[in-house]
């Protein structure tokens, strides 16, 4: 007989015959063509049961809801089945019925029943419940390639595994830059864009009013800007007790003099510090100017323990403000600051690639990468002989 059970249930003696008859004593109630029939059982396996008939009240391929109904230890004990006729013995007045859609439940306690028959134990309430307490079924076995699974399930399972892959490998890489950064990279307490100037200055009291644009270059010598001060500025310390009267004080404050400023060197208007029209005391400082010729540099602040690491001729990578890449360069000096014994270290960077002047005062990220490079470690393999 085929029994048609659970398909997504494995019991733990599947691996062994599990078609064994047995005869126990018991009868099936079950109803046929409108009529009430309960016959004695003749056998009972795993897979089904043969009962007692006459030739009216079963069919071959007819199929009933019935109950199974056994004497266990005082108890009668029932089990609702349904099952299907497969055959009929009309001579020895004999139906086989094979089972269909068996509860977990059911399928433990005939198990039970027909392993303690086999073995001629006593069946015991007791025993039957323990059995059914615990857990008699495992999961399916995973059948031959890929478990049974269609191509969407496949393409799940891969997807995910690649996914989990991917993170593993971005959560490595992480540890490994940070690693990497925390013993190979020494990172400048704070740096700046540098760049030579040379101020212009209020030689009198007065009102500013510029003469060139914003970024503009310049000769030496070319005016560019022009001042107003009184008279009575122009001639301070030159004027005698005698002349400080009240009346030549009032005529000599009221008379404006104008005057120029000039540009010491070919030179860019880096910055204008006083607006036009602002009044500007003695040696306040007006503009301040970038040589056209000059380069912009980095002065950068390491701590003195990183000494080793801020020597000249060791590269750097540093980023400007508002710069998206990276740019390269190498320390050209280094001394402690202000030539005393300071903790700090000032470091200046001359960059490979030459910085515009506009760039001056901008904040800076430099550090200085002491790990191995891919031309250390082709160094290192020719060393070998690879």
């Amino acid at each position: 007989m085929n029994t048609a059970v659970n398909l997504n249930v494995v019991h733990e003696s599947e691996a062994q015959r599990q078609h064994a008859r047995v005869k126990i004593p018991g009868r099936i109630l079950f109803i046929a063509r409108g009529e009430r029939v309960e016959a004695s059982l003749l056998d009972v396996s795993a897979g089904g049961f043969a009962f007692t008939t006459d030739r009216h009240s079963a069919s071959v391929g007819d199929h009933h809801k019935g109950r199974l109904l056994f004497q266990i230890d005082g108890l009668s004990l029932g089990l609702d089945v349904e099952f299907q006729v497969r055959s009929i013995d009309s001579r020895n007045h004999r139906a086989g019925c094979v089972f269909h859609s068996l509860a977990p439940r059911d399928i433990a306690t005939l198990r039970y029943l027909i392993s303690a028959h086999l073995s001629g134990e006593l069946v015991t309430a007791g025993d039957l419940l323990s059995t059914l307490q615990r857990e008699n079924f495992t999961k399916p076995r995973k059948q031959g390639g890929g478990g049974g699974m269609g191509a969407l399930g496949r393409l799940k399972a891969v997807t995910f595994s690649l996914g989990i892959f991917v993170v593993g490998i971005g959560a490595f890489g992480y540890i490994a830059k940070s690693l990497y950064g925390l013993y190979f990279v020494t990172h400048a307490d704070s740096a700046l864009v540098a760049v030579p100037s040379m101020q212009v200055t209020m030689p009198r009291e007065g009102t500013v009013q510029s003469l060139v644009g914003p970024d503009a270059s310049i000769e030496k010598g070319a005016p560019i800007a022009s001042f107003n001060a009184t008279m009575l500025e122009m001639l301070k310390g030159h004027l005698t007790d005698d002349q400080l009267t009240p009346a030549n004080v009032e005529e000599l404050f009221g008379k404006q003099m104008q005057g120029t400023l000039t540009s010491p060197c070919n030179c860019k208007v880096a910055r204008q510090l006083v607006a036009d029209g602002q009044f500007a005391s003695k040696g306040d400082v007006i503009f301040e100017l970038v040589p056209q010729d000059s380069l912009a540099t980095v002065q950068a602040r390491f701590p003195f323990r990183n000494l080793a690491q801020a020597k000249p001729g060791a590269r750097v990578t540093f980023q400007v403000a508002g710069e998206n890449h990276p740019r390269h360069g190498q320390i050209v000096s280094s001394n402690l600051h202000d030539g005393s014994l300071s903790a700090d270290i000032r470091a200046t960077i001359q960059p490979d690639e030459p910085l515009p002047s506009s760039l001056a005062g901008q904040p800076v990220e430099v550090s200085v990468d002491r790990g191995p490079s891919l031309d250390w470690l082709i160094d290192r393999a020719l060393a070998a002989g690879f």
